[in-house]
């Protein structure tokens, strides 16, 4: 089985062309959006990971997301169909249906994306849902939550260094529960999608089987520095006080890094562990254990 993946060099791409290495035959391809093209597709998998992420420093412009996300998605989308490929996975995001989650994020919640990067992400689903699918394809659209594993940079890597030095974690008064997904797990869905024919064409949540805390992850780093954790209690309403000021001077706490750390976002998981038959092999808390390690490399 010949594998194309696209955005090869990234986060996702590497671990992810490490993890096939054994038994699929996985190559990188370099696309970017540029007006009126068509792709030569030379192989029997598509896997779109190409794309532009959420710009936590807001220096993009709303157009780049459309053109990254949108737009080179219908692009490799149309020329999958009309090639002999017969998977395209696409790698969507939970945000592409919500940024807040009140309860549990399944496939049947209403896509509601408040943001260019989980709307544009939205267009490129329902683009993909309204083409009729030819005999003898498969096609998934896969909506992960936050993706953590070796080579992460992303807000863990940020709460690893606070933790490391010593310092309390000042958010304890914010009560949360939020789904992470290890790469190891995203990996292993991906594989299964592969290999096993009779998984239906679909849209899919993919997220670790366990949602944890913020105060639960500090404890985890904690233990895997080998330090007492410090976590203190000041008021929800000062912090975010302060994060609204961290909006305007640039300060490493924003609103938006706040709420990825604080917020609730729990990802229903049943469905595609359903269709794939099997347990993920990684627990929640192994998964990120595993990636703090990772840090200290």
């Amino acid at each position: 089985m010949k594998i194309t993946i696209t955005g090869a060099s990234g986060f996702i791409g590497n671990n992810l062309q490490e993890y096939l290495k054994d038994s699929h035959d996985a190559e990188s391809k370099s696309v970017r959006y540029i007006s009126n093209q068509e792709f030569n597709l030379q192989a029997d998998v598509v896997i779109h990971l190409a794309g532009k992420a959420h710009d936590l420093k807001k220096v993009s412009s709303p157009q780049d997301y459309y053109d990254a996300n949108f737009e080179l998605t219908k692009q490799l989308f149309d020329s999958f169909l009309q090639s002999e490929a017969s998977v395209f996975i696409f790698m969507s995001t939970v945000k592409a249906v919500a940024d807040e989650v009140a309860g549990l994020l399944t496939e049947d919640t209403i896509p509601n994306p408040k943001t260019h990067y989980g709307i544009a992400k939205h267009q490129a689903e329902q683009y993909i849902l309204s083409k009729d699918l030819p005999c003898g394809k498969r096609v998934y659209i896969l909506r992960p939550c936050m993706i953590h594993g070796s080579g992460n940079k992303g807000n863990l890597n940020l709460l690893y260094q606070l933790v490391s030095t010593g310092l309390p974690w000042p958010l304890g008064d914010f009560q949360n529960q939020r789904s992470f997904l290890s790469i190891e797990n995203l990996c292993f869905v991906i594989k299964e999608l592969l290999d096993n024919k009779t998984i239906a064409s679909g849209i899919y949540n993919v997220a670790d089987n366990e949602a944890l805390s913020t105060n639960e992850l500090i404890a985890l780093l904690g233990h895997s520095l080998a330090k007492t954790n410090r976590i203190l209690n000041i008021s929800s309403l000062w912090i975010k006080r302060i994060a609204k000021l961290g909006d305007t001077l640039n300060l490493p706490l924003n609103s938006e890094r706040l709420q990825k750390l604080t917020e609730n976002y729990v990802v229903s998981n049943d469905k595609v562990v359903k269709a794939i038959g099997k347990s993920l092999p990684v627990s929640s808390r192994e998964g990120l254990l595993r990636t703090f390690q990772s840090f200290k490399q």
